[in-house]
């Protein structure tokens, strides 16, 4: 194993640190934001203690050698969530910080939904519904391959209103893909509104087709670096994580927004955000 990388096997995790990289991330979205006038942060904000805890403690991946064939698989399911995706890729290694600001301009590499021309990025984001699928794919295929590797995907709960997000699961649990850990980011928004339709209960929904499921507050490091622990048995069942986040967690004024999905940000309430972030980084 490349000697950069962090074994899930390893000693207890450093929640500190973790939450020091939490606030990390989420300084770097909000530089992205900044001149940009809107983007997708509120969500980005809310998952940011998932991908710090994923990049700097859970995933076995190595930056240096970013096709590694026993690296874990990380999928972004919702590829709008861009925007932190990118945050944890750069301060992971994947990306110069210096291209940060380059989110969602014509020609970036970092488009405000997940593309194939980004280091790092495993799959196409954007239309939502499809990850699980894939990530059942990637787990059978590592599984048939004789690899190590575990398939982490991320998904939100307005994935769950797509039909095909249920027969993945289905799938997953069929085919007893132990080496796969859904986190399906519950933020209760989508593109319109509220989510309205009856997903809940989701745990015990998760459960009853047949995954191994924890439900946590996705915005607590221990927790989520407790839960993943649990994850990592391999006992026939693919492994699902509920995570209740809040969107725009770390700045306020943002979490009380009605509509908070796609965020408009103009200069002067970009300093007033980083100033809440800065106020609110141990909370």
């Amino acid at each position: 194993m490349p000697a950069t990388l962090t074994d899930p096997a390893h000693a207890p995790a450093d929640v500190a640190a973790l939450r020091d990289r939490a606030h990390q991330l989420r300084r770097l979205m909000m530089t992205m934001t900044r001149g940009k006038g809107e983007g997708y942060i509120a969500q980005g904000l809310g998952i940011a203690d998932c991908l710090a805890v994923l990049y700097f403690h859970e995933l076995r991946h190595d930056p240096a050698d970013p096709e590694w064939a026993d690296r874990d698989r990380f999928l972004l399911s919702t590829g709008h969530y861009s925007i932190a995706m990118y945050a944890a890729l750069a301060a992971a290694g994947y990306l110069d910080e210096a291209e940060l600001p380059t989110y969602g301009l014509n020609g970036s590499r970092l488009p405000m939904s997940t593309f194939d021309v980004t280091p790092g990025i495993e799959i196409v984001g954007g239309s939502l519904g499809h990850g699980l699928g894939q990530a059942v794919g990637m787990a059978l295929g590592q599984r048939l391959d004789g690899r190590p590797s575990r398939v982490f995907c991320e998904l939100s709960d307005g994935e769950l209103d797509e039909g095909s997000t249920w027969e993945s699961a289905m799938g997953g649990a069929t085919f007893g893909c132990d080496n796969l850990v859904a986190l399906i980011d519950c933020n209760g928004i989508q593109a319109d509104g509220p989510v309205t339709v009856a997903i809940e209960p989701v745990a015990d929904k998760f459960t009853a087709f047949g995954w191994d499921t924890h439900e946590v507050d996705g915005n607590d490091v221990a927790a989520l670096t407790t839960a993943l622990a649990a994850c990592r048995e391999r006992d026939g069942r693919p492994k699902a994580i509920v995570m209740r986040t809040t969107p725009g967690h770390g700045v306020p004024t943002l979490v009380a927004r009605p509509r908070a999905h796609f965020v408009r940000v103009t200069d002067e309430e970009w300093e007033s955000f980083m100033d809440e972030l800065e106020a609110n980084r141990d909370h």
